[in-house]
């Protein structure tokens, strides 16, 4: 893609303006075309920082047609209207890519369609996210006031949320309260861990039942760290079965961590609780 800036261009980022030209990719992914040399000013290669004058002639050297082969995904739908679409997201399923271009289909891609057009870019229409490896109740919004409507019940705490969890072992009690806060691990920063500098977590469980080997437990957390949960867990020497980063990964079919319900008001002002039943291979992993 051959481009001239126009006066009104002049001044931006090359990463905000091949954004702006290319609506499809995240400003996270136009940073990293600039970065990677794939974007050139003048004929020559610029990086994400630099700023355009007017009359430059930027190429992009991305074939944005790339966008239309990701793959078509069936997520089942618990409900829809003209706002939002409430989901069942299956374990395996990302929520959205992380700032780079991936061939995989993903919540956001289901949602590109339902759409209004005002939402664009990597996350479109994604309120919160799931991990990869979870399943189970996830909201997205089809317009912007929805979007902003929605995040907001995130942001100050008015979303209830409930999971399902297996984890190994027996708990000392059978109900209580987590409360340790959670940092980014330095060691392996794709990972956290509790933490005097984390933030505050918490976590509310209560035990369904035990086996053996096993215990099923309802996770109710108030707060929203990323895997806090699974952090949570592990520290008390409870880890959900099949987590590769803080279990064992023993099973690796799935991580047995499934998020059953959702309470939240929608834009038309309607409060709901949305509820997604839990998987066969929970109760396959407890009674065989």
């Amino acid at each position: 893609m051959r481009l001239t800036v126009s006066e009104a261009q002049a001044g931006k980022r090359l990463d905000s303006f091949v954004a702006e030209v290319m609506p499809r990719l995240s400003r996270a992914y136009a940073q990293k075309l600039c970065d990677s040399d794939n974007v050139t000013v003048n004929d020559g290669p610029k990086k994400a920082g630099h700023k355009l004058k007017y009359d430059d002639t930027v190429v992009i050297a991305y074939d944005e047609a790339e966008l239309d082969n990701i793959p078509h995904i069936d997520i089942p739908i618990l409900y829809e209207d003209d706002d939002c679409v409430v989901m069942n997201k299956p374990a395996g399923v990302l929520t959205h890519t992380q700032g780079a271009f991936h061939p995989e289909a993903t919540v956001a891609t289901f949602l590109r369609d339902k759409l209004d057009g005002g939402l664009s870019g990597e996350r479109a229409g994604v309120v919160h996210r799931l991990d990869r490896a979870t399943s189970g109740v996830i909201i997205g919004a089809k317009n912007q006031a929805a979007l902003s409507w929605l995040q907001k019940q995130f942001a100050i705490r008015k979303v209830k949320k409930s999971y399902i969890a297996i984890v190994r072992g027996s708990l000392a009690n059978k109900e209580a309260l987590i409360d340790m806060p959670i940092e980014r691990n330095p060691k392996a920063p794709a990972t956290f861990r509790v933490g005097a500098n984390g933030k505050r977590s918490i976590t509310h469980y209560k035990v369904l039942e035990t086996t053996e080997q096993y215990s099923l437990v309802e996770l109710k957390p108030e707060t929203g760290r990323t895997h806090q949960l699974r952090v949570h867990l592990t520290k008390i020497g409870h880890p959900i079965v099949g987590d590769p980063l803080y279990g064992d990964g023993a099973f690796g079919d799935r991580l047995y961590l499934h998020a059953l319900s959702l309470e939240i008001t929608l834009p038309n002002h309607e409060r709901k609780v949305f509820t997604a039943s839990l998987p066969k291979e929970f109760k396959e992993l407890l009674h065989g």
